[in-house]
């Protein structure tokens, strides 16, 4: 497999993405939709919704994802990084409540802790670090595939409609959708699949520009409601702090738990990134729907982990590069399972 992969922006960089999604929050800051103008955003957002995982549906192909199957030791551990270990630490939150954090926030929190972890920023930092490259490609595509299944699941169990607890009615709004739109497109991707790989860069604007207005139709109705005065810049500098400790403790527990189970140093840097970041792009439609009027509270805490996890990973993937040569081949006798595929 080549290993040329996407390449991140140099010295601390700023997610152009993420600057698009700052000025959508301004923009409901300053315009946001109301009366019918609101039903007609809320109706447009649930349809982009359906969409993105219809078309989530259409690109997996379940011939490769069962093909990676044999690196099962090395995707094993990203996924309880992902969805163990994470939403411990996210559960362990409620602690902070309310001195630290306030409920509401506390249930973004929590609910960033439940999403799938990121491929495109995790290839391109493993990249840089001389990592595996297929390892990382491979686990964060189970870990994307997984979370569309595990973490409406584990948010209607943690979540519910309230924080409080299971939610059938949350079950029933992800089934519909959700997980009808993604069967949908794996049904019809034998017809669709391949006008889907020849417009991919277009249908990527799709993904974004729905992402955009599944953002501002959530930050419209919590300006509508008036949420937004319970952040204060003290509770904000508090998030971000909270957010500071559980991404360290990501990093250092997905980087030394690796190395005692025996993984060599590329695999180790493969694990480390896929296993320590949040996918935003996965998350926010999630939370849309899981969410409804409390949206723009609760994605805030993973829009915030999302632009730092990218600044931490880059000066880590950078110092990764600078090992000593003999540093690439400590741990060669270890286990590795994670071979190139393809």
């Amino acid at each position: 497999m080549s290993r040329r992969t996407p390449q991140l922006p140099s010295w601390l960089p700023i997610d152009p993405y993420v600057l698009a999604l700052i000025g959508t929050v301004v923009l409901a800051a300053l315009l946001p939709a109301s009366g019918t103008a609101a039903d007609v955003a809320g109706g447009a957002s649930t349809g982009a919704v359906a969409f993105l995982f219809f078309l989530y549906g259409a690109r997996l192909s379940t011939a490769e994802a069962l093909d990676g199957l044999k690196h099962w030791r090395l995707h094993l551990t990203v996924l309880a990084c992902t969805f163990v270990a994470f939403p411990l630490l996210g559960l362990a939150s409620k602690g902070l409540v309310p001195y630290v954090l306030t409920p509401q926030l506390q249930s973004g929190f929590l609910f960033l802790c439940l999403v799938p972890s990121t491929i495109q920023s995790s290839i391109a930092f493993t990249s840089i670090a001389r990592g595996n490259v297929p390892a990382a490609i491979c686990a964060g595509s189970f870990s994307s595939i997984a979370g569309i299944f595990v973490t409406p699941l584990l948010a209607a169990a943690l979540l519910g409609n309230s924080g409080g607890g299971f939610s059938m009615d949350a079950l029933l709004k992800i089934g519909v959708q959700l997980l009808l739109p993604f069967a949908a497109g794996q049904l019809l991707r034998r017809w669709i699949g391949g006008f889907i790989a020849r417009h991919k860069k277009v249908l990527g604007y799709v993904d974004r520009g729905s992402i955009l207005l599944v953002v501002y139709t959530a930050f419209s109705e919590g300006m509508v409601a008036g949420i937004w005065h319970q952040v204060t810049p003290a509770r904000l500098g508090a998030l971000l702090a909270a957010e500071a400790v559980l991404l360290a403790l990501m990093l250092a527990l997905s980087w030394y738990g690796a190395k005692r189970l025996g993984f060599g140093r590329e695999d180790r840097i493969a694990i480390q990134f896929a296993g320590s970041k949040k996918s935003l792009a996965s998350g926010l439609p999630m939370a849309s729907v899981l969410f409804g009027a409390q949206a723009s509270l609760a994605v805030l805490p993973l829009m915030l982990f999302h632009q730092m996890q990218l600044m931490v990973c880059a000066v880590i993937a950078k110092r990764r590069a600078r090992d000593p040569q003999e540093a690439l081949t400590d741990g060669a006798g270890a286990v590795r399972e994670a071979a190139p595929v393809g």
